[in-house]
C-alpha cells in the first residue's frame, strides 16, 4: 500500500492528509464525533424519518408506510436514539475514567440531533479537530462510505471545510471488545441448549447481518484486495463468526458438532435488485429439514439492539423459528457493556497516540482496517461519485 501525495484527503487532519493507509503520528484531537443513523421518537416523525432515509430515491409515502408499520409497533419510536444517548453517557465516563479530556458529540445522519448541527456546534465550542466514530463496524457503502460522503457535505454545506477536519475511526468489526459480546452469546445459547437436552448436532447458529446490494457489496472494501464473493463486507463477517465459532469450541467441546452460515436480513430493495442473500427467516424455515431441533441467531452486523434487531429477529425470526418448531434464542449485541465501551476508548487512544498497525488490537488477520480509506472504497456506483471525507480522492 503506497502512501499518496500531500492533501490527498479533504477535510483530513495533518496527520492523515497524506494518505497514508495509517495514521501512525499523534493527533490531538479536541472532541469526538459519535455518528449515528437517527431513528424516530413517536409515531409522527415515523416517516418524515423514512423520507430522510430514502431521500432522492422517489419512493412515495404509501410504500415508505410499508416499513412504518415496524416502527408503529413499538410507538414510533426506535430504540436507536435512546441507546446512542445512553452510549455517549459511557464513553463521557470511560474517558474521564482515563483521563482523557475530550467531548463526545452526537449527532445522526437521518434524524435530530442532525450531525450538520452538532458539527458546527462542536465549532464554535472550538473544537474544530473531530475524531469520528461511525456506530457501525464494517465496511460497505452504507456502514462507512455514506458516513464519509456525510462528513464531507456537511462540511462544504456550512462553510466549515477550511477550519473543521473530520478524521473517522477504522472499521471495528474485528476488536476484540466488539466481538466479546458475540463470543459470551453463542456460548451461553449452546451451553443453554445442551442443558435442555438438545444435541450439538441438532444445534444451528446463524450469524446474522445487514443485507446491502450485491453490487455495493462487491464494490466493499480496498479495491486492490482479493476479498472474494461479496467483498470486504462478507469476508469481514464470515472471519468473525469464524473467529467466535473457533472460541467457544476451545471452551465447549461439544460445539464441535454444532453447524454455523451467515445469513441476511432486512433487505429493503426492489426485487429486481440483487441483494446479499440467504436470507435469515428463509434458512430458519429449512432448518427442520436438516434435521435441526434449536437455533440461535447472532445479530453480528449491529452493536444494539436497534428496529432492526427488535423487529427481524426479535419478532420475524421468533416467529419462524416457533413456525419450524425449533427452539429459538438470540444472541446479545454489544450495546454499552463495559468491554465495548472500553473498546471503543481503546479506538480513539489508537490515533491520539499515532498507534502502529501492528500494535493494534484485532482478532482476524483479515487486510484492512484503514485509518484512511483507499480510492474508490466502498462506493456506490449508482448514486455516483459524491466527495468523502476520511478517505483519499476520488
Amino acid at each position: 500500500m503506497t502512501v499518496t501525495e500531500p492533501n490527498a484527503v479533504p477535510f483530513a487532519s495533518p496527520a492523515a492528509s497524506s494518505g497514508a493507509p495509517f495514521v501512525t503520528t499523534p493527533v490531538a484531537y479536541d472532541g469526538i464525533l459519535l455518528a449515528g443513523f437517527g431513528g424516530p421518537e413517536g409515531q409522527d416523525d415515523v416517516i418524515p424519518f423514512l423520507r430522510n432515509v430514502t431521500r432522492g430515491r422517489g419512493i412515495p409515502d404509501e410504500r415508505l408506510e410499508e416499513v412504518a408499520h415496524h416502527y408503529r409497533h413499538f410507538g414510533g419510536v426506535s430504540p436507536i436514539n435512546g441507546q446512542n444517548r445512553v452510549l455517549k453517557e459511557a464513553l463521557e465516563a470511560e474517558l474521564a475514567a482515563r483521563a482523557i479530556d475530550l467531548p463526545v458529540y452526537w449527532g445522526n445522519r437521518n434524524w435530530a440531533p442532525y450531525l450538520e448541527e452538532v458539527v458546527t456546534e462542536a465549532s464554535a465550542q472550538g473544537h474544530n479537530t473531530l475524531l469520528a466514530f461511525a456506530t457501525s463496524a464494517y465496511s460497505s457503502f452504507s456502514s462507512c462510505r455514506q458516513y464519509r460522503e456525510d462528513f464531507a457535505r456537511i462540511l462544504e454545506d456550512t462553510g466549515l471545510g477550511e477550519t473543521v477536519t473530520i478524521d473517522k475511526i477504522r472499521p471495528f468489526y474485528d476488536h476484540p471488545g466488539f466481538v466479546e459480546a458475540f463470543e459470551t452469546g453463542v456460548r451461553e445459547a449452546v451451553e443453554g441448549f445442551l442443558a435442555d437436552g438438545i444435541a450439538a448436532a441438532d444445534i444451528q447458529i446463524l450469524f446474522s447481518t445487514h443485507s446491502i446490494p450485491t453490487a455495493d457489496a462487491e464494490r466493499s472494501g480496498a479495491r486492490d484486495i482479493e476479498w472474494g464473493e461479496g467483498g470486504a463486507y462478507a469476508a469481514q463477517h464470515l472471519a468473525v463468526a469464524a473467529w467466535v465459532m473457533d472460541r467457544v469450541r476451545e471452551t465447549v467441546p461439544a460445539a464441535a458438532d454444532v453447524s454455523w452460515e451467515l445469513v441476511y436480513q432486512s433487505r429493503s430493495g426492489p426485487p429486481s435488485q440483487p441483494w446479499l442473500e440467504p436470507d435469515v427467516c428463509d434458512v430458519i424455515g429449512e432448518l427442520s429439514s436438516r434435521g435441526r431441533k434449536a437455533v440461535a441467531v447472532v445479530p453480528v452486523g449491529f452493536m444494539s439492539d436497534h428496529m432492526e434487531v427488535l423487529w427481524d429477529l426479535d419478532t420475524e425470526a421468533a416467529e419462524a423459528a416457533e413456525e419450524a418448531g425449533l427452539a429459538f434464542t438470540r444472541t446479545p449485541t454489544p450495546g454499552v457493556s463495559p468491554s465495548f465501551v472500553a473498546g471503543i476508548v481503546d479506538l480513539i487512544e489508537e490515533r491520539l497516540q499515532g498507534r502502529p498497525n501492528e500494535q493494534r488490537a484485532h482478532v482476524t488477520s483479515l487486510p484492512g482496517g484503514f485509518d484512511v480509506c483507499r480510492p474508490g472504497c466502498c462506493e456506490n456506483i449508482r448514486a455516483g461519485f459524491k466527495p468523502a471525507a476520511a478517505g483519499v480522492a476520488p
